[in-house]
C-alpha cells in the first residue's frame, strides 16, 4: 500500500507543470477568465484576481520554511491543470550591522509594547481586502540608491537575529517619501523596532510598508493616491542611520519589494 501511495504522488507529480519560485518572491499566473473557475492548493480555494481582463492568482513564498506545493487549476469546461510549485533558495547574502544592545536584546518593560504591536500588524496581514484598491502600475517611494537589499541575513552585535524584510533607501532625514500606489492606510504609528511606520493596504492582500519615518503625514483609515507624500524619511527605530526601510507582504508573505514591482508592472 505504501508503495501505491509513493507511485501515485510522483505520477501527479511528474504530470504537474512544474513553476519554479525562490524563496521571498512572488509569481503571477494569468488565466483566462471566461474558463476560469477555481485554484485549489493545500486543500483550500485560493483567492484570485480580475485585472486587465485576466484572471490573476498571486503565489507568495515566504522566506522562512519555504515548501514545495501542488495547485490544481478548474476550468468552466470541466478541464483542469495541475501545477508543482518548486521552491528555489534564493542564496541571501549576510550582513552586519552595530545597534544599541537593547534594541538586539529589548528590556523587559518593552516586551509587552512590542507583542501588542506584532499583533496588531498580523491581524492586518492577515486580512485580505477583496477589492481593487491600486490602481495601474506600483512605483518606488523614492528615487534614490539601495543600500540593503531584501533578504540578507541580518548580524547585530555578532548575533543573528532575523532577515532583511524589505529594501533599505538611501535618505537622508527630512526626504519625501511617497506612496507606492493607491490604497488605505492601516497602520501610521510609532513602533519599537520600525519606528515611525506607514502600511497600505492596496487590497486582494497586497501591503506596502514604511519604516524609520521622522514624521507621519497620514492617518490610519485614510485614502492615499500613489505618489502622495506620505512622510519624511528618519532614523526612528532600530536602525544605524536615516534611511528608508521599504516592505511588500502579499497574502501573509514578507516577499522582495523590487521584484515583486517588477514582476507585478509586466501583467
Amino acid at each position: 500500500m505504501k508503495k501505491i501511495c509513493i507511485l501515485l504522488f510522483l505520477f501527479l507529480t511528474l504530470s504537474a507543470k512544474e513553476v519554479q519560485i525562490t524563496n521571498g518572491q512572488v509569481i503571477f499566473l494569468e488565466f483566462d477568465k471566461n474558463n476560469f473557475a477555481q485554484a485549489i492548493g493545500q486543500d483550500k480555494n485560493l483567492p484570485y484576481f480580475i485585472y486587465k481582463d485576466k484572471i490573476i492568482l498571486t503565489l507568495a513564498m515566504p522566506y522562512k520554511n519555504p515548501k514545495d506545493r501542488e495547485l490544481l487549476i478548474k476550468f468552466k469546461n470541466n478541464t483542469e491543470e495541475k501545477f508543482f510549485i518548486k521552491v528555489i533558495d534564493g542564496a541571501y547574502e549576510k550582513e552586519t550591522l552595530k545597534v544599541e544592545t537593547s534594541k538586539v536584546n529589548p528590556p523587559k518593560d518593552v516586551l509587552n509594547r512590542i507583542k501588542k504591536e506584532y499583533d496588531i500588524a498580523m491581524k492586518i496581514y492577515n486580512t485580505y481586502t477583496n477589492e481593487q484598491l491600486f490602481e495601474g502600475k506600483f512605483i518606488y517611494p523614492l528615487d534614490t540608491k539601495i543600500t540593503s537589499d531584501f533578504g540578507k541575513a541580518r548580524v547585530f552585535n555578532d548575533m543573528l537575529k532575523s532577515y532583511h524584510s524589505g529594501t533599505d533607501f538611501r535618505a537622508n532625514t527630512g526626504t519625501k517619501i511617497q506612496a507606492s500606489n493607491d490604497g488605505i492606510v492601516r497602520i501610521a504609528s510609532n513602533r519599537y523596532y520600525a519606528g515611525n511606520s506607514v502600511v497600505i493596504d492596496h487590497g486582494y492582500g497586497i501591503y506596502s510598508q514604511y519604516y524609520h519615518l521622522s514624521k507621519l503625514f497620514v492617518k490610519e483609515g485614510q485614502r492615499v493616491k500613489k505618489s502622495d507624500i506620505i512622510g519624511l524619511s528618519g532614523a526612528s527605530g532600530r536602525v544605524t542611520g536615516p534611511h528608508l526601510h521599504f516592505g511588500i507582504l502579499v497574502n501573509g508573505a514578507q516577499v522582495d519589494p523590487l521584484d515583486f514591482i517588477d514582476k507585478f508592472n509586466k501583467l
